[in-house]
This record gives structure tokens, sequence and C-alpha cells, in this order.
């Protein structure tokens, strides 16, 4: 082990490094609408 046992404390940002665009949202949206709009036409066919 480490040195020192303490644990480590990093904030909520830092530890992810990165950032987040929200796009998921809308990935996931269009994405339902894509498969719903699918069924549909195979549904007719």
């Amino acid at each position: 082990m480490a040195e020192n046992d303490e644990p480590i404390q990093v904030s909520t940002d830092r530890a992810r490094a990165g950032a987040t665009p929200h796009m998921t949202r809308y990935v996931l949206g269009v994405g339902l609408v894509l498969v719903i709009v699918a069924f549909a036409v195979i549904l007719w066919v």
C-alpha cells in the first residue's frame, strides 16, 4: 500500500476532468423517434 493510508479527496469536477455538453438527451430522443418510425414502417409493410 501507499505510505500514507489516508483516502484521496478529489472534487467531482476535477475527477471527471471533462465537459458534459448534454447531447445525450438529444441522441436518445432522436433514437427513440427513429425506432418508433421503423416499427411503424414494419407494421405497415
